[in-house]
Order: C-alpha cells, then structure tokens, then sequence
C-alpha cells in the first residue's frame, strides 16, 4: 500500500532544458531556483544539471551555456526534454532578433516537437525592459499553435516570477 501512495502522492519528475542567449540570466535562474539566493555567475561554456524540487515535481534542469559558438551543440541535449525554458534578457533590445532565431530553430526541431515552452521574460528591473507582450511579439510566438507555450515575467537575482514559471510547467505537462 505505501508503494501505491508514494507512486500517486510521490515526486514526479520533468526533464527542462533551459536554453537562451549568452548573458541572459539562464545560471542564475538555476541556482537561485536550487539555492534560493543569487550567486556570482561566470559565462556557461559546456552545461550545469540541477535537480530542483518544487510542488512535488522534481525538476532536472539542464543549463546549457548560450555564446554562439556553442549553440550548435544544444541538439544534443534535445531528446528526452519535457519542458523548455528560454530566458530572455528583456533589456536587450539589440538580440531580441537573434533570441526569436535561435528560439525558433530549437522548437522546429523534431526532438522538441513535444516539449512545452515556458519564456522568462527575465531581467525585468532593468529600466527600459521589454514587457511579456512586447516580448510574446517580437518573438513571434503568436505563430506558434501546435503546442503549450507562456511568457513570464521574471527577475532572476530577487526571483520575482521563478517559481510561477514552475507552476506553469507543471499545470501545463502530464507528469
């Protein structure tokens, strides 16, 4: 009987890939979701992997570093992900082109044709920060019908909007 409760009641989990540009605030969503405070971030090259338990949902979270010499390594850690998280720096109206690019190529590729996408429209502090319509906009995700997909408006060093990401992740996949 305490197997059938546990299997009911227990942990689920949800393999997240979370991808974005360089700078975008990616590792510091990680590990202020798994420490619950802000730590000092060097450039991601190659992945961090945290398990982080929220609601009864273990989330094994991949962060994959974001220059752009490494983006055409992110198709190897495609197979097998559930839900993605793209991080947006919304201060950086420059690259918001090469973000819709980049989010874009990800979503058409077969391995993610089943993953739910979940934006932080992160770095909202930020004077002069997109809003999550002007982000939604932008990013063309409007044209994006096949699948579950939702903007959240985060600040990834207070942690405003994190955990209501989770939230939507795990309201939104069949776990």
């Amino acid at each position: 009987m305490g197997k059938l409760l546990s299997k009911i009641f227990g942990n689920k989990e949800m393999r997240i890939l979370m991808l974005g540009l360089d700078a975008a605030g990616k590792t510091t969503i990680l590990y202020k979701l798994k420490l619950g405070q802000s730590v000092t971030t060097i450039p991601t090259v190659g992945f961090n992997v945290e398990t982080v338990t929220y609601k009864n949902v273990k989330f094994n979270v991949w962060d994959v570093g974001g220059q752009d010499k490494i983006r055409p390594l992110w198709r190897h850690y495609y197979t097998g992900t559930q839900g993605l998280i793209f991080v947006v720096d919304c201060a950086d109206r420059d690259r918001i082109d090469e973000a819709r690019t980049e989010l874009h190529r990800i979503i058409n590729d077969r391995e993610m044709r089943d993953a739910i996408i979940l934006i932080f429209a992160n770095k909202q502090d930020l004077p002069d920060a997109m809003k999550p319509h002007e982000i939604q906009e932008k990013l063309g995700l409007t044209r994006i019908r096949d699948r579950n997909w939702y903007v959240q408006p985060s600040c990834a060093t207070s942690g405003d909007g994190l955990y209501e990401g989770l939230t939507w992740l795990t309201s939104n996949h069949k776990l």
